[in-house]
């Protein structure tokens, strides 16, 4: 059984959480209590993150973190193909989006739910801003094919899926960006979808 170290309102354990449900994997949630500051501790940094982050995994003895590397290990362990391509321009394509999940998908969504769920010191305009400059690339994609790379699901929809689906709780609207919902219902719809718990906090609508 996996062990999978995380908090249940971070977007980051959620994305690694729903891929071990989406590959139906039997997994064990240990959480990680960030307010008191575990994910620091002596121990949990010697043994499980020398980043003092989360999630990580310990899939028998194999400790992982990053919750992006995360997805590529499980995709290619027990994937069976479907979820990371074989094919040098597909991978690439998934690594392009991968980064944006690091980089802009960050700054954006996540920071600006950061300060509304977690009160983190964040300029919310300037997050605000850089959230909708993302998803209207990521409608543009989606007029063009049904997950962000091609037809069918990688892992790069798990990536961004958390972060684009719980925006409203930082103040970001899904409500002009049709192709961004119809997505997330896709994702939704996979056979092992789980959710992430909502905050009442935000716009409370997509």
């Amino acid at each position: 059984m996996i062990k999978l170290y995380g908090f249940p309102l971070s977007g980051h354990s959620h994305r690694v959480e729903l891929m071990l449900s989406l590959l139906g994997l039997p997994t064990e949630f240990v959480q990680v209590d960030l307010k008191q500051g575990a994910h620091k501790a002596p121990e949990f940094i010697a043994s499980i993150n020398p980043f003092g982050q989360v999630p990580a995994i310990d899939d028998n003895g194999v400790v992982l973190a990053d919750s992006n590397a995360i997805l590529v290990y499980l995709a290619n362990t027990y994937g069976n193909g479907q979820w990371l391509p074989s094919d040098p321009v597909g991978q690439a394509r998934v690594q392009r989006w991968l980064s944006a999940a690091a980089g802009q998908l960050h700054a954006g969504p996540a920071s600006a739910r950061l300060a509304t769920v977690f009160g983190a010191e964040v300029d919310t305009a300037v997050a605000i801003a850089r959230s909708h400059a993302l998803l209207k690339l990521v409608e543009a994609q989606l007029s063009q094919s049904r997950f962000l790379v091609g037809e069918q699901p990688t892992i790069a929809d798990v990536a961004f899926y958390t972060y684009t689906a719980h925006a409203p709780e930082g103040n970001v609207s899904l409500a002009d960006y049709p192709q961004v919902r119809a997505w997330l219902a896709s994702i939704e719809a996979l056979p092992g979808f789980v959710g992430m718990p909502r905050t009442a906090v935000g716009l409370q609508s997509q």
